[in-house]
């Protein structure tokens, strides 16, 4: 995200006395069929505990969310049959799926609701399970890609996985942060990059930017481009999805990897960020802040942010960070750079951003970091733009910030 950027769910409780009539909303005080419907699943994994033990009553149970939440939030969104697009069949995202789904979003065609709250709740139960920093183990002789910020450019996302492949298990890749917002096709990315997850879970790694939060996403565009391609449903459903996203990654116990940076204090160690409780709103300061939101400096020490929150570090606390948590090498996002990329701290820290000529005015090369195992020397690729249709960025943002564009 540029520099002058600045930092400007929900749980259902029902009544002891629920009255069944048909039609209602799902935030409505008097609760549809769906809650008998619920009760009877609860109930249904409650015996299968009793019969078949704890473990496979949770992966029934896993299954009863999915299935039970897409009929929640999208049992009104029946699929017509004059509707042409990528189709989900069952309940697994398969390859051809995926391809199927990117294409018609190519050609400015949208995915069925019914499929899009699919993804996105499976994703939450994905995610859920996550621990704030993710582990991640590239064995010797493969490889593993990190790319940077691509804020709702879905054409140079297309871009990153022609030059560099899909996704898939022998190909895997992590994309750090801000996925969404300024670019006006954030929901694309956000579809593809949830249904490649869904796909193959370890082929895709998915960190929080500071732009996944509520804040950010009123202003800058991406709840005003659900709005207007999805429902007013997906913005809360979204929001409640990104506060699941981890905080950060380690790979092969050498390379953190984190959309912002690092802290106000020295001696935080991995096993401090793991546990962070990342389920809320990005605060106002704190580690889950920091890890966000703070920018490297090219002086010694600390100073403040020219953002206005998280901090600026210089070389030295880089270093300390590294040498107290056992690491190589740290790489970030969260700044445009005009190669796509900078080397900074003693080449101890790099920032990768992935979006090229971003907000179409500002020139910038995109890149990506390609780590091969098991010495994770990082190889970075760096590209041009791509043509894309004409809807400029900001499209769906906050109509006074659309004066300044």
């Amino acid at each position: 995200m540029l520099g002058f950027e600045m930092f400007p769910v929900s749980l259902i409780c029902f009544n002891s006395r629920i009255k069944f009539t048909m039609g209602t909303s799902p935030g409505s005080s008097s609760m549809p069929t769906q809650v008998g419907i619920a009760a009877v699943a609860v109930a249904f994994v409650a015996v299968l505990a009793m019969m078949l033990g704890a473990a496979a009553a949770t992966m029934v149970a896993a299954v009863v969310v999915v299935v039970l939440g897409t009929w929640w939030w999208g049992g009104s969104t029946e699929v017509e049959p004059q509707y042409s697009g990528a189709k989900i069949e069952g309940d697994v995202v398969t390859l051809d799926f995926v391809k199927k789904m990117m294409d018609d979003f190519k050609n400015q065609k949208c995915l069925h609701k019914r499929y899009a709250f699919q993804i996105v709740l499976q994703m939450r139960e994905m995610l859920r399970s996550q621990p704030s920093l993710v582990d991640i183990n590239v064995p010797d002789g493969s490889h593993f890609t990190v790319c940077g910020d691509v804020h709702g450019q879905f054409y140079d996302l297309i871009n990153i996985f022609e030059l560099n492949g899909l996704p898939s298990e022998e190909n895997p890749y992590l994309f750090n942060g801000d996925f969404v917002d300024r670019g006006s096709f954030s929901v694309e990315v956000i579809l593809t990059l949830f249904a490649l997850k869904c796909m193959c879970p370890s082929a895709i790694y998915l960190a929080r930017g500071n732009h996944e939060s509520r804040s950010m996403n009123k202003i800058y565009g991406f709840e005003g481009e659900v709005r207007s391609k999805l429902s007013e449903k997906f913005v809360e459903l979204f929001a409640e999805v990104f506060c699941c996203l981890p905080l950060a990654h380690v790979i092969n116990q050498k390379v953190f990897v984190v959309h912002g940076g690092l802290f106000s204090v020295d001696g935080v160690k991995l096993s401090d960020i793991k546990a962070v409780d990342r389920f809320c709103e990005p605060p106002e300061e704190g580690l889950m802040c920091e890890l966000l939101w703070s920018d490297p400096q090219p002086f010694p020490g600390r100073g403040p942010s020219k953002r206005g929150v998280g901090l600026s570090f210089g070389a030295d606390v880089t270093r300390k960070f590294l040498q107290d948590n056992n690491l190589d090498l740290i790489v970030r996002s969260h700044e445009v750079k005009d190669e796509g990329y900078e080397i900074e701290h003693d080449g101890k820290l790099i920032t990768i951003f992935s979006a090229p000529n971003y907000c179409d005015q500002m020139g910038n090369k995109g890149a990506y970091i390609r780590f091969e195992a098991p010495d994770l020397k990082p190889n970075i690729v760096t590209f041009s733009a791509v043509p894309h249709p004409d809807v400029k960025p900001m499209a769906y943002a906050n109509n006074f910030l659309r004066m300044f564009q």
